[in-house]
């Protein structure tokens, strides 16, 4: 609690007025007396030393004495404070001063009291050398002493001695120089007292750091009324305990021990004038007159906030320190990996528990031994420290550990190097996990992809086999059928027309060849999509184009059967993912079954539906029989034919099993819903896009648009290499009846390539599959002539599989037909090439 310090009444004023009056003589005469001067400078607690002008010592007090070891006669008219300073650090205050204040200063006494001698204030830190040349951290305040003109008489350097934490201040007073020096400091508060504690002087230091001024607290409370008063208490407590006699709370428990004659140094919470506080150090003396008598006491008070705030803060990040210490052991002891360390000399500084498991040993025992040790081959383990000291890290370093008992575990190390906060090596981080139940499920798994590699091996060569035999039987199959439907075709449309008879017998030829030919086809698609082989070219395809390419194919059978067939009108944007030639297969497939399979005078009709998101569903609905739900159960199963052979209808049972796969490699689905006794709805769906692109259809029907087409006036030249003589009647047969072409025919590959060197004809039909060289050699050498390399040369041949026709156009035939030849396709494809031809003239040198 403060005092009060205000008075009321007439009578109390004029007995305040006087008491103040006779307390203000008494300061007077203390200070006349000189009892105070003596007090401070005799004060064993600060080192008090001030110079003339020159900086040669002039007082040299008790303090500086003790603190020293020096007596005043060994310095007095003798030296300068500098000569008793580092001289190391007397040099870097005067380079710093000279950067500071950017003027040259001299190492020296003057680098001590240049900010003095300017009229700045000035504490520093510095360490003082005693005279048996032992050293100690002194805070040193520095002032200018100044006579009435205010020139520079000296300076006092009050020193604490820092090792005990800043003891006290002391104070140095000379005339009456000297004691203003010390009393206008404002870097600590000097409070003085009465004997009975009462202020007497109440410095600009005090006033700064407690926001009083002096008038307010002089002859009126004393130090114990700005103090925290459950500190006093706590003090006054304490104090009786440690010297065993009852001390009053308040300002005796402050100087209790000065009284006595022992030093005294203690923290305590001053309480500024707007009720703030602030942590301070207080160290008190007790000033005596000449005959020993106590006359008053000296506080001289630090604020002690920051370094408060520094403690806290440290203890604060002890804590963390502490407290991240204890996560990180927590996480290395929760880890199920073995952790340890190591210093660079692979000696084991620590360990977690399942290291301990691993070797066996207990964390005690790992600690210091050689990280070596506790491995099958040591070496290794030494290389891996090694190398994870060069390459600063290393993963999946296996070793074998062996624990105590003998057990052997594979174990694979990752380990890093680690380092202090300056970055210096402390050693390695290491992290063995233990693999020997992955090491034996690589074994296992190894001899599972060998079995794997040997099994895949076998399936390659078997569908190689299968596709050398496909490509074989399509060859063998075809040759004869080529010439079957061609001289069929040719007979159909001879300009003799055939009899009834002749008319009737050449359509059941006919019909059966091309029905052979599909049965071929669909055998072929379905071994070719169940051995993986199918080639897809996935492009933007626009439904309403492949529906009109569809009908133009399936017209004629509806017709034949009597079926209505209903097709709709697409929009323009209906897109999907496909590949074209295969979706059209998949819509003449439905289309075909829907035809084949409905009832006399029936209706075929197909829809569409983009409601699902991202896929459009194509719907092809019949009027037949129907299917029910075993029938449905059995649908996309090969060779089923679900009865309908009994009704005389021809077909594989396989058409289903291929769209299926075709539909699902383009990434769609497939279906069917049935009703017997109304009919049938088999549906696709295929994805959906918005970007069409143009076809090879649509590039070919643009060249042929912009490639003139009359051949009028000129006869053509074409050379047919072919060794099978039907192959060659055939094609005779159907370039006779044109008189704008004359044709030429070689039976083997290198008669066919000279042959066309001579007569350099317009376009080349060419065989595969010759006497002498394949097909391919031949366009070979064709290509690398200069006088052949410009001719198309069309591909004619029974291997119809797609990678062939594939391999055929990237070698560079300009058409692939494929066997048995289609009189329409052979003509429409000798027409561009001859147009091709006729665009494409070599010039003449």
């Amino acid at each position: 609690m403060h005092k009060n310090i205000n008075h009321s009444g007439n009578a109390s004023n004029d007995a305040g007025a006087a008491e103040g009056i006779s307390e203000v003589r008494r300061q007077e005469a203390l200070l006349k007396t000189g009892a105070l001067q003596d007090a401070i400078l005799n004060s064993a607690n600060f080192s008090s030393i001030a110079t003339d002008a020159k900086g040669v010592i002039q007082i040299f007090n008790v303090g500086a004495e003790r603190m020293l070891g020096y007596a005043a006669a060994d310095v007095l008219n003798k030296i300068t404070p500098a000569d008793i300073s580092d001289p190391q650090e007397v040099i870097a205050r005067a380079e710093a001063l000279s950067a500071e204040l950017g003027t040259p200063i001299t190492p020296g006494f003057e680098a001590l009291v240049f900010k003095a001698s300017r009229g700045i204030e000035d504490i520093y830190e510095l360490t003082y050398i005693r005279k048996d040349g032992s050293r100690f951290p002194a805070v040193v305040s520095v002032t200018a002493l100044r006579d009435a003109k205010n020139i520079i008489i000296g300076y006092l350097l009050i020193g604490t001695d820092n090792t005990a934490r800043k003891q006290a201040e002391a104070a140095l007073l000379k005339a009456g120089a000297l004691q203003n020096a010390i009393f206008n400091s404002e870097n600590f508060s000097s409070i003085a007292t009465d004997a009975k504690g009462v202020i007497q002087i109440f410095n600009v230091g005090a006033e700064r750091m407690l926001g009083y001024a002096a008038a307010d607290v002089m002859n009126k409370i004393t130090p114990a009324d700005i103090s925290d008063p459950l500190e006093v208490i706590a003090r006054a407590q304490a104090l009786s305990a440690e010297l065993g006699t009852p001390i009053t709370p308040g300002f005796e428990a402050l100087v209790f021990k000065a009284t006595r004659g022992i030093e005294d140094i203690y923290e305590l919470t001053y309480i500024r004038k707007d009720g703030s506080r602030f942590s301070a150090v207080v160290s008190v003396t007790a000033l005596r007159d000449a005959l020993g008598s106590i006359i008053g006491y000296l506080l001289i008070g630090t604020d002690n906030t920051v370094r408060k705030q520094i403690e806290a803060d440290q203890k604060l990040l002890d804590q963390r320190l502490r407290d991240q210490q204890f996560y990180t052991r927590s996480l290395i002891e929760s880890n199920i990996d073995a952790i340890m360390t190591t210093n660079p000399s692979g000696f084991i500084t620590d360990a977690n528990k399942q290291m301990e498991e691993l070797t066996g040993c207990t964390r005690d025992e790992l600690i210091g031994a050689p990280f070596k040790n506790y491995f099958t081959d040591p070496m290794r383990a030494e290389a891996g420290i090694k190398r994870v000291l060069i390459e600063k890290k290393v993963n999946d370093y296996e070793l074998t550990a062996r624990a105590r008992d003998g057990k052997e575990t594979v174990v694979s190390f990752n380990a890093n190097t680690f380092y202090d906060r300056d970055r210096k090596l402390q050693g390695v981080f290491a992290a063995a996990r233990d693999v020997t139940e992955r090491k034996r499920l690589d074994q296992v798994l190894q001899e599972k992809n060998v079995e794997l590699e040997s099994a895949r091996a076998l399936a390659e060569k078997a569908n190689l086999a299968k596709s050398d035999f496909l490509s074989s039987m399509s060859h063998e199959l075809r040759s004869p059928l080529n010439a079957i439907l061609g001289f069929a075709q040719l007979m159909e449309s001879d300009a003799l027309p055939p009899t009834p008879n002749q008319k009737e017998s050449i359509a059941q030829i006919l019909q059966a060849g091309w029905h052979l030919l599909k049965l071929i086809n669909e055998i072929l698609d379905l071994a070719k999509v169940e051995s993986g082989q199918v080639p897809m070219s996935e492009e933007p395809v626009s439904l309403s184009e492949v529906m009109l390419e569809c009908q133009t194919m399936i017209d004629a059978q509806a017709q034949q059967l009597d079926i209505k067939l209903t097709l709709p009108v697409f929009a323009e944007s209906c897109f999907v993912h496909a590949d074209r030639t295969r979706l059209k297969q998949i819509l003449i497939n439905l289309l075909s079954n829907a035809i084949k399979y409905n009832r006399k005078h029936g209706t075929v009709s197909v829809s569409y539906d983009m409601s699902t998101p991202k896929f459009v569903r194509i719907c092809v609905s019949d009027t037949g029989t129907g299917l029910s739900a075993e029938q449905l159960g059995q649908l996309f199963q090969p060779f089923n034919r679900l009865g309908q052979e009994a009704g005389g209808v021809e077909g594989t049972g396989i058409g289903l099993v291929v769209a299926k796969r075709l539909v699902e490699l383009m990434g769609g689905s497939i279906g069917a819903d049935s009703i017997v006794g109304e009919g049938s709805v088999f549906w696709f769906e295929l994805l959906a896009v918005l970007d069409p692109q143009l076809t090879q259809e649509s590039k070919d029907a643009a060249i042929l648009q912009h490639i003139p087409t009359s051949h009028e006036g000129r006869i053509h030249t074409v050379l047919y290499v072919e060794d099978n003589p039907a192959n060659l009647k055939l094609v005779e047969k159907i370039i006779a009846r044109r008189s704008d072409i004359r044709l030429l025919t070689a039976l083997n590959g290198t008669s066919g390539v000279e042959l066309a060197r001579v007569s350099q004809p317009d376009v080349i039909l060419m065989d595969i599959n010759l006497p002498d060289i394949s097909g391919f050699k031949a366009l070979q050498f064709l290509r690398l002539a200069p006088a052949t390399k410009h001719i198309p040369v069309i591909a004619v041949s029974a291997n119809a599989m797609p990678l062939n026709i594939e391999t055929g156009l990237e070698a560079g035939f300009f058409r692939y037909i494929t066997k048995p030849i289609k009189v329409d396709e052979f003509t429409e494809a000798l027409n561009i090439a001859l147009d091709f031809a006729a665009q494409h003239q070599p010039h003449a040198d």
